[in-house]
Parts: C-alpha cells; sequence; structure tokens
C-alpha cells in the first residue's frame, strides 16, 4: 500500500512541477513524509516508465507514458523523429544512433510499441541496442521504425 500511494504521489508531483533529477523527487517525498531513498525513487521511476522530455523552466522534466492529460505519445513519436541519427542492424540486432542524451527516451518509445519481434532494447546516452527475435524478422522491424522518423 505504501507503495502505491508514494507512486501516485510521484504522478502527482511530476504533474505539478518540473523535477528533472531522482535527487530533487527524493528531496520533495520526503518533505511530504515519504522516507524515501534515491534507490527506492530509481525503482519507482523504472515501474511508472517515466522519461525526460524538455520543460520549460527547466532543460527536463519527468513525465509519464501513460498520462492521459498529455498527448505523450505524439511528443515521443516527435522526439524520435528528432532524435533519431541513424539505424542499422546485422543479424538479429538493431543499433540505433541518436543525438547525445537521447538513447533513453528513444528505448522508452520503442518499448511502449511493444512489437512481438523484439526481445529487449538496451539504452545508452546516444544509442539504443535492439535484440531481435530471428535474423528475418530484423529488417521488418527496421524498416518499421524507420516508418517513424
Amino acid at each position: 500500500m505504501y507503495r502505491n500511494a508514494r507512486q501516485q504521489k510521484i504522478l502527482e508531483l511530476i504533474a505539478a512541477k518540473e523535477i528533472d533529477t531522482q535527487e530533487e523527487l527524493c528531496f520533495e517525498l520526503n518533505k511530504l513524509n515519504f522516507n524515501v531513498t534515491q534507490a527506492t525513487i530509481s525503482r519507482d521511476i523504472k515501474e511508472l516508465k517515466l522519461y525526460k522530455i524538455a520543460g520549460t523552466t527547466k532543460k527536463y522534466k519527468y513525465a509519464c507514458l501513460e498520462n492521459k492529460h498529455e498527448p505523450v505519445q505524439d511528443k515521443m513519436h516527435t522526439l524520435f523523429r528528432e532524435g533519431v541519427l541513424s539505424i542499422n542492424y546485422a543479424n538479429n540486432i538493431i543499433m540505433i544512433k541518436t543525438m547525445r542524451g537521447n538513447g533513453g527516451t528513444i528505448c522508452v518509445f520503442i518499448d511502449s510499441l511493444q512489437l512481438n519481434e523484439i526481445i529487449g532494447t538496451i539504452a545508452g546516452d546516444d544509442n539504443v541496442l535492439i535484440v531481435v527475435d530471428t535474423n528475418e524478422n530484423t529488417p521488418l522491424v527496421a524498416d518499421k521504425l524507420k516508418e517513424y522518423i
């Protein structure tokens, strides 16, 4: 129950304020008597599928993929289109080169597509590695991703 209440409060906080770091989120929650650590916040961010988008007063802010109040999927699509530099593949691996700092957000967008052929994704600062189930499906997945550019 405590976890659910904390995660609900996180969603309320990021909807009301521009929070751009885990430390800032931790500070805000501790002010509200949620005794949390950065490690707890990190797990919550992953479970809530939070990602960063451009802020208005800060460089970045946390946003939620399932937030019904924002056209997040459209924003994610725009970030994908503008942030991807190249998509290449070999065998069952796809490597996407991104602009610096965009790997995580691009990876969240790819995961949100829920393509059955994708076994897993790993994000770096400026790249995304995708493992596809078969060599035959790799060009198909790459082509699907290129359609979003």
